[in-house]
């Protein structure tokens, strides 16, 4: 772990300086001392945090947070891989990269994540000793806060076993770094990691408030959020509820027009927390939007459009504008050339900025995310005419015909999964949904290509392969850490 998580964060600290600062010194030749003389010069680390989360890690297919996304619904049964295409996430989605400790996407999770941590580690060790205003040392210490819980929360649901409410929850989670240079230790307890994603997010929120530099820095509301998804997970609805309630404050849900605009925008309204990508900074096929939007050419998508599962799509009522952005004949969108096949359930929902440009905002939080999560935490509760209330601002939003819901109980839950299951398609919730559910995956019944699932539909809840194993590099190094079993 420590020499490669180290070469990482050179990396992303190169990323994250300006071109002023990279002519006083060679970036790899830069104490942590120089970097945090001044506020004005750690804002380059934090800034490198900012970027990592768009950095190619390894091949093509590894673009950090974005990458992350399109893994975690291709374990699930609501995103179709229509073909092969050029294979990219194929091992994935047929659920044999999760199980294997030398699979290259393992690792890309594992140290992609730890960077993010070392990174912020390192801002938090030194920061308070910088020269500069002590409301500009808050605002980089609670981001740094905030993404060290993001980063450990993301880890323990990929290599933990699932948070049990139930439960004493001692089962392994992933070790806990707290030190700017990663050394190997062992694995905390799941129970100890989501005690310290809220030590720090508690941390953080006394720091931020609601003013930042832009959508792809951290808040109080991405904090909120933060704390929204991880009380979710733990099944501590009350809590969830009320943080989700204030991580939405001041945002709107978006209208119809900006429903069919390509989810690429970070100036949406309803975008808490995104990638703002400039036109230079340009990452062709390591983009999110090489991989799932309609009118990028890559070889990915002319030749393997991605599609939603049609079960799902038939559980829309018929006025509901997000059938909109799929294709259930595969003939109504028209790609940018006859290069493009056209797929039955194909996606129009994320659009690139072009044919020859992969340029595209990533959203990481969104308003409507956060009113699924207070509505669920609410119905989980026994709390039915909230749920539905809220569930209303959502549901009425992309339905101008939907009423109010009467259901209650199981039915109103089943109906507000069913909501978050559309509304965020694509957008990487699906694995960590059906693990914290205790669900088993089911493909079957729909449009899943036998041939390009090799018949993997189905997987067992609480079986072994939901905690992903720990990279093989990381136990030949680490001989404190223990391996999932098989």
């Amino acid at each position: 772990m420590k020499k490669s998580l180290y070469i990482l964060l050179v990396l992303t600290l190169m990323m994250g300086c300006e071109p002023n600062f990279l002519d006083t010194q060679p970036t790899d030749a830069v104490s942590a001392d120089q970097i945090f003389l001044t506020t004005e010069n750690a804002l380059t680390s934090l800034n490198g945090i900012h970027r990592a989360l768009n950095l190619q890690f390894g091949h093509q297919g590894q673009g950090g947070e974005g990458a992350a996304m399109i893994i975690r619904d291709m374990l699930g049964e609501d995103l179709v891989n229509t073909s092969l295409g050029n294979g990219f996430y194929i091992s994935v989605y047929r659920w044999n990269t999760n199980v294997s400790e030398t699979s290259s996407d393992v690792q890309f999770i594992w140290e992609y994540y730890y960077s993010i941590i070392s990174n912020a580690n390192m801002i938090i060790a030194n920061i308070d000793n910088a020269s500069g205003p002590k409301a500009d040392i808050d605002v980089i210490k609670g981001q740094a806060l905030a993404y060290r819980a993001w980063a450990h929360l993301n880890l323990v649901q990929f290599y933990g076993k699932r948070y049990d409410a139930a439960g004493s929850n001692s089962q392994l989670g992933v070790p806990i770094v707290l030190e700017p240079i990663l050394v190997g230790g062992p694995r905390n307890t799941v129970e100890e990691v989501y005690a310290r994603v809220h030590e720090d997010l508690e941390k953080a929120s006394k720091l931020l408030n609601e003013d930042r530099y832009a959508k792809s820095h951290l808040n109080i509301n991405v904090v909120n959020g933060i704390k929204a998804r991880a009380y979710l997970s733990q099944g501590k609805f009350a809590e969830a509820a009320s943080f989700a309630n204030l991580a939405r404050n001041g945002y709107t849900i978006m209208n119809e027009t900006e429903l069919f605009e390509g989810f690429n925008n970070v100036d949406n309204p309803e975008w808490i927390w995104g990638f703002d990508q400039i036109d230079l900074q340009t990452t062709y096929f390591t983009s999110y939007f090489a991989y799932m939007s309609l009118n990028f050419s890559s070889t990915n998508i002319r030749s393997n459009p991605k599609a939603i599962f049609s079960l799902l799509y038939d559980k829309m009522t018929d006025t509901d504008l997000r059938r909109g952005l799929w294709d259930p004949t595969g003939t109504t969108f028209e790609p940018p050339s006859n290069r493009f096949v056209k797929k039955p359930y194909m996606n129009r929902k994320f659009l690139a900025q072009g044919e020859s440009s992969s340029v595209g905002d990533v959203p990481y939080m969104r308003a409507s995310e956060m009113v699924l999560i207070e509505a669920e935490a609410m119905a989980r509760s026994g709390n039915n005419s909230k749920a539905a209330e809220v569930l209303y601002e959502l549901a009425h939003a992309r339905d101008p015909k939907y009423l109010l819901s009467t259901n209650t109980g199981q039915l109103l839950i089943e109906e507000i999964m069913v909501q978050r299951r559309v509304e965020l398609w694509g957008e990487g919730f699906r694995f960590f949904d059906l693990k914290r559910l205790n669900l088993p995956l089911d493909r079957t019944g729909g449009n899943h290509v036998s041939t390009v699932l090799e018949n993997n539909y189905k997987r067992d809840a609480g079986s072994n392969e939901w905690q992903w194993k720990i990279p093989l590099d990381e136990i030949n190094a680490n001989d404190k850490i223990i391996q999932n079993p098989s």
